[in-house]
């Protein structure tokens, strides 16, 4: 039998949300390097959080598009960590606003890319819960048993 433990992740809506991901992994790669390479010097704290936004994004576009369970996890990891990212710094945007003083993913809770940054994570974590669980079943196991082990 063939091992389907990434499949269930990379079906349907889940292409979608991979492709998603992927747009926001270049979109965020290309400004990021954009504003380091030009105006570095004008928000250096808000420059390296998108640098580090786009790496998240890459990684976890990575990780739902591979699939099994390491992939999963690593996947996962990153979801939290840009969900994470995205209150602090959306926070931290409006508290202290001298820091980023241009747009940036995460600043102002993802409001200039419509607050995606700020839903994808939710999403992308409910998809991934959703998919472990699916695989779990579809194998026999009950909730208490590590997906890791056959």
């Amino acid at each position: 039998m063939a091992d389907l433990s990434g499949a269930a992740v990379r079906t349907g809506p889940g292409r979608v949300l991979i492709a998603i991901y992927a747009v926001f992994a270049l979109g965020a790669t290309t400004r990021a390097v954009y504003q380091i390479a030009t105006r570095f010097e004008v928000a250096p704290l808000a420059y390296a959080l998108s640098a580090l936004a786009a790496a998240v994004y890459v990684v976890a576009t990575v990780g739902l598009a591979r699939g099994g369970p390491w992939a999963r996890r690593v996947a996962a990891i990153c979801c939290s960590v840009e969900l994470v990212g995205v209150v602090v710094v959306g926070a931290a945007s409006y508290v202290v606003p001298a820091y980023f003083p241009d747009a940036t993913v995460w600043s102002h809770f993802g409001s200039g890319y419509f607050f995606v940054p700020l839903v994808l994570p939710i999403i992308g974590l409910w998809w991934l819960w959703r998919g472990a669980r699916d695989y779990d079943a579809s194998h026999g196991r009950a909730d208490s048993e590590p997906a890791d082990r056959a």
